[in-house]
C-alpha cells in the first residue's frame, strides 16, 4: 500500500486548504503544508477545506452546548469566502495544537464568552485570503485580469463575458498560489449570511433525538462505572468491603480512584448496588460542623476583615470623609451549583499505547493533559472525543470526571462509562462562591459620585501566580464601568473547605448585582431618576451609555406601567459587551412574591454574526439569572452539602416564566461576547423594580418570599 503521496495529489484529493496563524506580527494565512515550523507560529490552527466537489467543510474548534458556536462560525467561513450556506458542512476539530485559537488561547477551550470572538477575525482573514486566491485562479485560466472577477455563490465570475467556474473546479489551481497576507475584508453591506438569522445547525438532529451526548456513548466491552463519594468535604476512606461489593451479580471490579471507591459493573443499577454494599466507613472531614449557617456567619464576619488592595484610584478615604452625604449597603450572594441539563459524565479506554476519552468538555486539551498524566502516554497517543455538552456553564471546564473514568479504565484495563447522578452532580459540584460585599460611596452636593469604596469577600479560585487577589472576585470593580474619581476596591478570602470553580459570567453575576443595585440606592439618596443618575457618570462610557438609552427607550421609561407595579434598570460591560436590562414586576406584600412581568434588554456586542443565537443568549442568560435571583442556594450540613435534587436546590419553573424583549445594537466597534454579559444585570434590574412597587431593598439572595417580606417590614 502506497504511504505517501505528493502534493499535487494530496490536492486533488483533499482541494484548498488554508490556516491562520498568529505570530508576533498579526494573523498569518498558510496553505495548509506550507506553514512555518511551530516554533515560528504562535498558535497554528487550520480551519477549512474546500473540496473539488464544491463543498465546504468546517473544522469547529469550539463545544457546542447550545450557545450555537456550530452554526455561527461556519457562518463567518461561508460569508467571507461567498459560498451558498447548503454547501456547508462542519466537523469537531480534534484536540491537536494545530486547532488551538489564537492569539487567545494556548488550548482548546471554550468558555469566558469567547467563542465567536476569539475565531471572528482569523476565520475572515482565512477566508478572505481563500476567496482572493480563488478569484486569481479563475482570472489565471481565462488570462483576463483579476479587477474584471467576482464571486457569488461558491462562483467567480467574469461578468464581461458571463463566463464562471465553481470553486471547485478552480482549487487545484488555486492551491498553486502564495496567500495573500493582508485580504480584502468585505463590508457589512456585502454580507449574505452573517447577520441573518439562519437556523441553528444541531437543531434537527436534537430535536429529532439523533444527536449525540457524552452520556449517549457506548463503546463495546464497556463496563459502569460509579463512586462512594465522601460525605463531607476532605473526609478520606477509612474501610470499606470489596468482597460485599463483588458479591453483587455482575459486579467486576473495585478500584480506589482520588475522588473516591470506584464500582464497575456490567449494568449501571449492578454498579450502584454493588457501591452500596460496600459499606464505607469515612473520617470526619477538614470541618465537620461546617453548615449554611456557619458560611453565612464567616461572610459577614469577614467585612470586618481589612484585605488587600486590588485597586485605588484616587484618595477614596479623603473623599468620603469630606462628602456631602455618604450612603453605605451590605450584599449577599450564597453559593450555586451550576446543575446542568446532562448530568456529568465521561467514557474513556486505556490500551497499552492508546488512550480514547468521549467526554462533553469544555476543555478538550485539559482532558487530554489529563489523560497524558495519569497513563504515562505520548499526546498524540491521547484522543478526546467530543460530542454535544447538555449545557455547560462552566463547570465542563473541570476535568475532574474525566479523570476518573480514565483512572478506572486504566486500573482495569476496560473501557469504563462513568455517570454522574443528579444528586452528585449538586453535592459534589464545584461552586460558584459565595460573596459578601460593603459599599460605601460618597455624594457632593450636585448628586455626583465622588467616591466610591468597595470591600469583598470571597472565596479564592482563579489567582494568577504572583497577584496578590482573586481577579475574579472583583472582576469589573478594578475598572468599574462609572466615571468616579476616587475608587477603593479590596478583597478578602473567605477561608473554608468549599470548592469552588467558574459560573456563567463568573465574578460579573455577583458583582454586576452589587454595582447595580447600589447605583440604585445612590439615586434614590441623590433624588433622582435612576437611568438619568446612571447617564450622568457615563459620559465617556459611550457604548453602556447607548444601551441604557436605548432599553429605556423600548421599555417605555418613565411611561405608565400596565398590569406591573414598578420598572427596574440595570447595564453591566462584560466579556467586551454591553448590556442593558429594564424588568417590570409585581409585588404581592402579604406574601413577598415577586412576578416578574417583562424584561426588556438591549446588548451592544459589535459585530453580530448570528442574530438569532444573540436573542437566544440573552433569554437563556436573563432567565439564568432571575433563577439564582428567586430560586437558588445551596445548603450545607455536617461538613457536606445538604442539597441533594431539585426538590431542595430551587429553579425557575416553566409556569413562572416571563416576556423578555431583545434588542441587538447594529455596531462595528470591538466585538463581544454573548453566552455571559446578559446574566449580571438581570437580578439587579428586578431588585431595582421591587424596590421601585414597593420601597423595599432587596440586598440579599435568593429573593424569596421570606426575603421580600423581611425587606418590605425593614423599609
Amino acid at each position: 500500500m502506497k504511504s505517501t503521496i505528493d502534493r499535487r495529489e494530496f490536492l486533488t484529493r483533499t482541494g484548498l486548504t488554508l490556516a491562520v496563524a498568529a505570530t508576533p506580527s498579526g494573523f498569518q494565512v498558510f496553505a495548509m503544508g506550507e506553514a512555518a515550523s511551530e516554533s515560528e507560529l504562535f498558535q497554528p490552527t487550520s480551519w477549512y477545506t474546500l473540496s473539488a466537489d464544491n463543498l465546504l467543510k468546517v473544522m469547529v474548534n469550539k463545544s457546542e452546548m447550545g450557545q450555537g458556536t456550530h452554526t455561527a462560525l461556519p457562518m463567518i467561513v461561508a460569508d467571507e469566502l461567498d459560498v451558498k450556506w447548503d454547501q456547508v458542512s462542519i466537523e469537531q476539530a480534534p484536540t491537536r495544537k494545530e486547532y488551538y485559537t489564537p492569539p487567545r488561547f494556548t488550548s482548546m477551550t471554550t468558555g469566558g464568552s469567547g467563542g465567536v470572538r476569539s475565531m471572528y477575525e482569523p476565520l475572515r482573514k482565512a477566508a478572505a485570503a481563500g476567496r482572493e486566491m480563488l478569484v486569481q485562479a479563475g482570472a489565471g485560466k481565462w488570462n483576463v485580469p483579476v479587477s474584471e472577477c467576482q464571486t457569488s455563490e461558491g462562483k467567480v465570475l467574469h461578468s464581461s463575458s458571463g463566463r464562471s467556474f465553481t470553486y471547485g473546479e478552480l482549487v487545484e489551481e488555486a492551491s498553486q498560489l502564495p496567500v495573500p497576507q493582508n485580504p480584502r475584508l468585505k463590508d457589512k453591506s456585502e454580507f449574505t449570511i452573517m447577520r441573518t438569522p439562519i437556523a441553528r445547525l444541531d437543531i434537527p438532529a436534537k430535536v429529532s433525538g439523533q444527536a449525540k451526548f457524552g452520556i449517549d456513548t457506548f463503546v463495546p466491552g464497556m463496563l459502569y462505572g460509579v463512586i462512594a463519594r465522601p460525605p463531607a468535604f476532605g473526609a478520606e476512606v477509612v474501610s470499606y468491603s470489596e468482597p460485599a461489593a463483588k458479591a453483587v451479580p455482575g459486579v467486576r471490579h473495585v478500584v480506589k480512584v482520588d475522588s473516591g471507591v470506584a464500582v464497575c459493573a456490567e449494568t449501571l443499577d449492578a454498579a450502584w448496588k454493588g457501591r452500596e454494599a460496600l459499606g464505607v466507613n469515612w473520617s470526619k472531614g477538614e470541618f465537620p460542623i461546617q453548615s449554611t449557617e456557619t458560611v453565612d456567619r464567616d461572610l459577614v464576619a469577614s467585612l470586618e476583615k481589612e484585605g488587600v488592595s486590588a485597586h485605588e484610584s484616587g484618595d477614596a478615604q479623603i473623599a468620603l470623609e469630606q462628602a456631602h452625604q455618604q450612603v453605605q449597603a451590605e450584599y449577599h450572594l450564597p453559593y450555586l451549583s451550576h446543575a446542568p441539563m446532562e448530568p456529568l459524565n465521561a467514557t474513556a479506554h486505556v490500551q497499552a499505547d492508546r488512550c480514547d476519552v468521549w467526554v462533553s468538555t469544555q476543555g478538550q486539551s485539559r482532558v487530554l493533559d489529563a489523560a497524558v498524566n495519569i497513563t504515562g502516554l505520548k499526546p498524540e497517543q491521547v484522543h478526546v472525543h467530543t460530542p454535544y455538552l447538555g449545557c455547560g456553564l462552566g463547570r465542563r471546564a473541570r476535568t475532574d470526571f474525566a479523570e476518573e473514568a480514565i483512572q478506572i479504565s486504566k486500573a482495569t484495563g476496560e473501557p469504563v462509562k462513568v455517570i454522574w447522578t443528579r444528586e452528585e452532580d449538586i453535592q459534589y459540584d464545584l461552586y460558584r462562591p459565595a460573596t459578601a460585599s460593603r459599599i460605601t460611596a460618597a455624594l457632593d452636593q450636585e448628586g455626583q459620585v465622588t467616591a466610591w469604596s468597595h470591600k469583598v469577600v470571597a472565596a479564592q479560585f482563579s489567582m494568577r501566580p504572583g497577584s496578590l487577589f482573586d481577579g475574579q472576585a472583583v472582576s469589573g470593580l478594578t475598572r468599574l464601568q462609572y466615571q468616579i474619581p476616587n475608587v477603593s476596591v479590596k478583597w478578602v478570602e473567605l477561608h473554608n473547605s468549599i470548592p469552588c470553580t467558574y459560573w456563567r459570567s463568573v465574578g460579573s453575576s455577583h458583582n454586576g448585582f452589587t454595582v447595580e443595585s447600589f447605583m440604585d440606592e445612590l439615586a434614590h439618596a441623590a433624588g433622582k431618576d435612576p437611568l438619568e443618575f446612571r447617564l450622568q457618570h457615563l459620559k465617556e462610557n459611550k457604548r453602556l451609555h447607548g444601551v441604557l438609552e436605548l432599553v429605556a427607550d423600548k421599555a417605555g421609561w418613565g411611561k405608565p406601567l400596565a398590569g406591573a407595579e414598578g420598572r427596574g434598570i440595570a447595564g453591566y460591560y462584560s466579556y467586551r459587551s454591553y448590556v442593558a436590562q429594564v424588568a417590570e414586576v409585581s409585588v404581592d406584600r402579604n406574601t413577598g412574591r415577586v412576578k416578574v412581568h417583562r424584561v426588556v434588554c438591549a446588548i451592544d456586542c459589535g459585530p453580530h454574526v448570528n442574530p438569532d443565537t444573540v436573542h437566544a443568549q440573552m433569554m437563556g442568560a436573563i432567565t439564568m439569572g432571575l433563577s439564582a435571583a428567586f430560586k437558588e442556594k445551596v445548603h450545607f450540613a455536617d461538613g457536606g452539602v445538604k442539597s441533594a435534587n431539585f426538590f431542595d436546590y430551587n429553579l425557575l419553573r416553566m409556569s413562572e416564566s416571563f416576556d423578555v424583549e431583545v434588542h441587538i445594537v447594529d455596531s462595528d466597534d470591538t466585538i463581544g461576547g454573548c453566552g455571559e454579559p446578559g446574566l449580571p444585570p438581570a437580578a439587579p434590574a428586578v431588585a431595582n423594580a421591587i424596590f421601585a412597587a414597593s420601597g423595599a431593598r432587596v440586598r440579599h439572595l435568593p429573593m424569596t418570599p421570606e426575603v421580600v417580606l423581611e425587606a418590605l417590614r425593614r423599609s
